[in-house]
């Protein structure tokens, strides 16, 4: 499997913690992984993922490291800390950060990697919780093909869909403009279910016949179906708080080009309700009770 012998994985939060459980089951190699918390190290040991104390014992032991943290601070001090990763780094290995970041993070990363002739991609991932454990991930990768190529058996352990969009960045716009998407697509199908079940219908039978129709998405036949019909919006799936987050990279890549983003301008304010009542750890799909009129 290429010419990498050992793995690193930072960063073992709600949607690490699978994608390392399905690197270390599926890639035949040894896999060191580090995170602040014991509890997802503690679990992961039981798969065959090493401990290592820190980031410079990790980056001592591997040749590519795998990187998914919630945002911006987060991926800047792990990636270009005095502790960090770049710091750390020797000629010849391969950086992947999967967080969810603006483009420029990765820009800047990969011009400290390319002073210490390091190889960097930025390889954020869609697709919810339930395909980070079924390994079946779309993983958007901005960066040198041929980096790629080195690093593909690995990412293919944990996605079906492994895509590269370009130049380095390009793997977070386009993850950026997915997420934008997904949410203005949540809103819409928020305000439908509304309107639809006030008028007398059933909303499990609406969403399913949405699905069918033109009017069909991942996000009605996912987050909907799942959550919305239900008024199920667990904590342990994807927060109003990392939406927000997300949504707003977004907005400042769409001024950035020029572009008046006005349906997700409207997302962030709904998002922002819901925080601000309290729910910024529930699920995304909560927004539906704003539209409501329930929050």
């Amino acid at each position: 499997m290429s010419d990498i012998q050992a793995v690193g994985f930072i960063g073992l939060g709600v949607m690490g913690e699978a994608m390392c459980r399905n690197l270390v089951r599926k890639c035949g190699k040894p896999v060191i992984g580090f995170d602040r918390r014991p509890e997802p190290l503690d679990r992961l040991q039981k798969d065959g993922v090493r401990r290592a104390a820190s980031i410079p014992e990790l980056m001592e032991q591997v040749d590519l490291v795998l990187i998914c943290v919630p945002g911006e601070p987060e991926s800047r001090e792990v990636c270009l800390g005095k502790d960090g990763v770049v710091a750390n780094a020797r000629a010849g290995q391969v950086v992947v950060d999967m967080s969810t970041v603006p483009p420029a993070v990765g820009r800047d990363v990969a011009a400290a990697c390319a002073r210490k002739s390091v190889d960097f991609l930025d390889a954020p991932i869609a697709r919810a919780r339930f395909a980070a454990i079924d390994g079946t991930l779309c993983i958007m990768v901005g960066g040198d093909k041929d980096v790629l190529e080195r690093a593909r058996p690995f990412l293919d352990t944990m996605g079906t869909d492994v895509i590269h969009c370009g130049g380095t960045g390009t793997g977070q716009v386009m993850k950026l403009m997915n997420n934008m998407i997904v949410f203005e697509n949540l809103n819409a199908i928020a305000e439908g279910y509304t309107i639809a079940t006030r008028a007398g219908m059933d909303g499990m039978l609406f969403l399913q016949t949405l699905s069918q129709g033109s009017g069909d998405s991942f996000v009605c036949r996912n987050h909907a179906m799942k959550s919305m019909a239900t008024d199920d919006h667990p904590e342990n799936a994807f927060p109003v708080t990392y939406a927000i987050k997300d949504v707003s990279y977004a907005v400042q890549l769409a001024e950035e080009m020029g572009v008046d983003a006005r349906g997700a301008k409207l997302v962030i304010e709904l998002l922002e309700h819901a925080k601000k009542a309290g729910y910024g750890a529930k699920y995304s799909t909560i927004i539906q009770r704003i539209v409501d009129g329930k929050i």
